[in-house]
């Protein structure tokens, strides 16, 4: 590791060299097995030299398709055989047909042979600073650095693309001047130009990638593995531009992988997910993982019949039968994105079917109207890598719902009927009236297992659910569905270039989540404004709960200040507290984000401020960015602003690169006029108790919260007036923190069963369960968790046994 990026325990690093080498293209070809808890076959990479080191090449067509009947006549001597000098830190020469293309392989034969596991291999390659001097060409090898950790990596090879039939059609553009790197040359050459094929020609691309995935090795590379990285060389090369351009893999995750959690569903049925873990993908597969290694995948996995698989594909997979008993599901993308976004789910899934066709409002009442300036944008070319983009389809941009499917466990397909399968239409709908063409063409909608640990994850393609939104009516799964839905412009399609900006992600999803949901809703403008200034009072309070019981550091959207966005010579960087356990659950990026857009929409107005997000999700997608790349455009449509003192420096200074919250009182304390008001109307009709929404009963419980004391009757009376028990997960929780201060026993059930059942949710009431220091309250603390420990998400499991023990 380099000196410089010595991370903190609660940093993350992110290892993989990509200003040397960009992965362009990966192909997956995997086993899922769940006796063993493993995932094993191979994964294929296909590179590109990085942009600080591309070294300048004719463009002549003459040279090497006329060589290449000669180059083929080498490759047959010259394949397989590479000199081994360092044999601790590489598998042996195997044959190609002992990992086939099908994902097992013959007889793992790595230990006798010298393959040594994470530990071991640790200190056979110190770094690529020390290994790797490209700047001076001296005689180091060169070394690619990939992000990897908790893997078993049991052979890396170079795969020989020049034995693909019909390749020839690659070569023509190449120039081979040295003879005695003909053959290398050759390869890289394909490889290059299959890379860089134009975008109407993704299909002959993805099945040429196949081909290249499938033949032979010609050599077996180097290797070690560290505690974070998978460090690969070849002897004699030393620059990026003569290292193996495509380069195979082959390699099995460990059950104790904290990429993938290997669990039951709610029906008792195995399954195994991607959890949005704080190491992302690493144990998962070997990858480039900084955000700006964006790559195109393609995957084919093969399991059990009796399981369908899941993923954050651009295609709806159907299942080949390849043997009795065994399916495989082949997924895709086109559209390059961090391999941090690659998403799996393997179950026991149900596809959720509806006996009817939803009435989508289609009508103009509830869109935005579109100015001139909406359809210049539309004419203008896309900023972005050249990829097949939906901004640029005319039919994709008259799509108002994507096609869509949902999928649960078998005992929640009904709940799931009954409101989720309704809600989808609308809340897409609602999203293309507000930012315009969806950026990705379907979505699969997928409930997970109770211990996910959040209430919804964002993908490609793909949203998970916790089932903690089904229950208690429409609201809060209508409400988290948009802010998922809302992730697909903001965090996917438009991502921040540097990881600690999360609040470019969760604040514009929290923001738009009251827009999407008032108009799925088709509220009027009174009621949209009142239901999203009580959202907002809602969410004060609890950012300022949080400010107050966390630690500075931690509250800061911009920690990096004027060096975000900044990386090493080599491109490796570190998230900083990116391995921090409770910095999962903390809701600060979501809300102190949502605050600062909330201030800018208030100060400009909604309209201009809508149509500006419009604009930049047209000049920005498929990119990355950086705060001030949205500051900035903005302030450039409202020059007025900048006049009146608003820049990007004062948003910085006051949001940004400071804790606690900045000044956002005034609306607050109109909030608390209205509440003030609306007392005496409330006593004059009783009856009006009984009928609150979700919001106002959580600010109802917030507000008794307060209280110093509340009886065991007024309990009673409040759980039997207002059916608590049966309300969504938000007024839940509020129920079951009224039930812990004021020590209600006959409700202790009710905490219990949110543990159990709410997951995503019941972290901190573990906290308050021992902080009373009360011997019940502390054993039905104990009892939960160790009834739910070994299902746990680790990140869960870690911050409440912290509060317990």
């Amino acid at each position: 590791m380099e000196p410089q990026l010595d991370p903190m325990k609660d940093d993350l690093p992110l290892m993989a060299n990509t200003s040397h080498m960009l992965v362009k293209h990966y192909v997956l070809d995997l086993d899922v097995d769940f006796k063993s808890q493993v995932i094993e076959g191979f994964i294929v990479l296909f590179l590109e030299t990085g942009s600080r080191y591309r070294r300048a090449s004719s463009t002549g067509e003459e040279g090497c398709q006329s060589q290449f009947d000669e180059t083929c006549k080498i490759r047959a001597s010259e394949q397989g055989h590479v000199p081994v000098s360092n044999e601790s830190a590489c598998s042996s020469k195997m044959e190609y047909n002992d990992f086939a293309v099908c994902g097992k392989g013959g007889k793992d034969t790595s230990d006798k042979n010298g393959n040594h596991s994470n530990e071991e291999q640790a200190s056979g390659i110190s770094s690529s600073k020390n290994c790797c001097d490209i700047e001076n060409h001296g005689n180091e090898d060169f070394l690619l650095v990939l992000d990897c950790c908790d893997l078993s990596v049991l052979k890396v090879e170079e795969v020989d693309v020049a034995a693909v039939s019909g390749i020839e059609k690659f070569t023509r553009s190449a120039k081979l001047t040295d003879v005695s790197k003909e053959l290398a040359n050759l390869r890289n050459q394909i490889v290059h130009e299959l890379v860089t094929l134009p975008s109407d020609r993704w299909k002959e691309q993805l099945y040429y990638y196949t081909c290249c995935s499938q033949a032979p090795g010609c050599g077996a590379l180097l290797f070690a593995t560290g505690t974070w990285s998978l460090e690969i060389r070849k002897s004699g090369i030393q620059t990026p531009a003569d290292f193996p351009h495509a380069i195979r893999i082959r390699y099995k995750t460990k059950p104790e992988g904290r990429s993938v959690t290997w669990t039951t569903d709610q029906s008792g049925r195995p399954c195994v997910c991607t959890m949005g873990s704080p190491i992302n993908n690493r144990a998962l597969f070997p990858c480039q993982e900084p955000p700006i290694a964006l790559s195109t995948w393609q995957a084919s996995v093969r399991t059990a019949a009796s399981f369908v698989v899941l993923m954050s594909g651009e295609n709806s997979a159907e299942p080949v039968q390849l043997q009795e008993g065994i399916m495989s599901w082949y997924y895709y993308v086109t559209m390059p994105m961090p391999a941090s976004t690659f998403t799996i789910a393997v179950g026991c899934w149900q596809e959720v079917k509806q006996s009817f066709t939803p009435a989508v409002q289609t009508n103009n009442e509830f869109s935005l109207p579109c100015s001139q300036a909406d359809f210049r944008w539309h004419e203008e070319s896309c900023r972005h890598v050249e990829y097949p983009c939906r901004f640029q389809n005319p039919a994709a941009r008259l799509q108002r719902v994507i096609p869509y499917r949902v999928f649960a466990p078998w005992c929640l397909m009904k709940c799931c009927e009954e409101h989720l399968l309704q809600l989808i239409p609308q809340c897409l709908s609602a999203a293309y009236t507000t930012l315009g063409t969806h950026p990705f063409s379907r979505l699969d909608v997928l409930i997970v297992p109770s211990n996910f640990s959040s209430l919804g994850m964002a993908s490609p393609h793909i949203i998970f659910l916790s089932q903690s939104v089904l229950p208690g009516g429409r609201q809060l799964c209508g409400t988290r569905l948009c802010h998922e839905i809302a992730h697909a412009w903001f965090g996917l399609a438009i991502g921040a270039r540097d990881w600690t900006e999360e609040w470019i992600s969760e604040g514009f999803a929290t923001f738009l989540e009251d827009v999407f949901w008032a108009r799925a809703q088709q509220l009027s403008h009174d009621e949209e404004k009142a239901q999203q200034e009580l959202k907002a009072l809602l969410r004060w309070r609890r950012l300022r709960d949080e400010v107050q019981n966390s630690e500075e550091e931690l509250q800061v959207l911009r920690p990096n200040k004027e060096s975000t966005g900044e990386v090493s010579e080599s491109g490796a960087s570190i998230v900083k507290h990116g391995l921090k356990a409770e910095k999962i659950f903390m809701q600060v990026h979501y809300l102190k984000g949502y605050f600062l857009l909330r201030s800018l929409a208030r100060r400009i107005g909604g309209a201009s401020y809508l149509a500006s997000l419009r604009k930049f999700v047209y000049k920005f997608h498929g990119q990355l960015v950086l705060s001030q790349d949205f500051l900035s455009m903005l302030l450039e449509d409202v020059p007025e602003q900048k006049e009146s003192g608003l820049t990007v420096e004062s948003i910085f200074t006051n949001w940004l690169d400071t804790s606690g919250i900045p000044k956002v009182t005034k609306w607050i304390r109109t909030n608390q006029r209205i509440r003030k008001s609306g007392k005496k109307k409330r006593r004059q009709n009783e009856g009006t108790f009984q009928k609150l929404l979700p919001d106002q009963l959580v600010l109802l419980l917030e507000y008794l919260l307060e209280e110093k004391t509340l009886c065991p009757r007024t309990l009673q009376g409040l759980e039997k007036t207002y059916q608590l028990r049966d309300q969504d997960a938000e007024v839940r929780h509020r129920w079951c923190e009224l039930v812990v201060k004021h020590k209600y026993v006959p409700a202790y059930g009710d905490v219990e069963k949110f543990l159990r059942e709410d997951q995503a949710m019941g972290v901190y009431l573990y906290g308050e369960l021992m902080v009373n220091e009360d011997a019940k309250q502390q054993e039905l603390a104990y009892k939960c968790f160790a009834a739910a420990r070994e299902q746990m998400d680790a990140s869960s499991a870690k911050v409440v046994a912290e509060m317990l023990f």
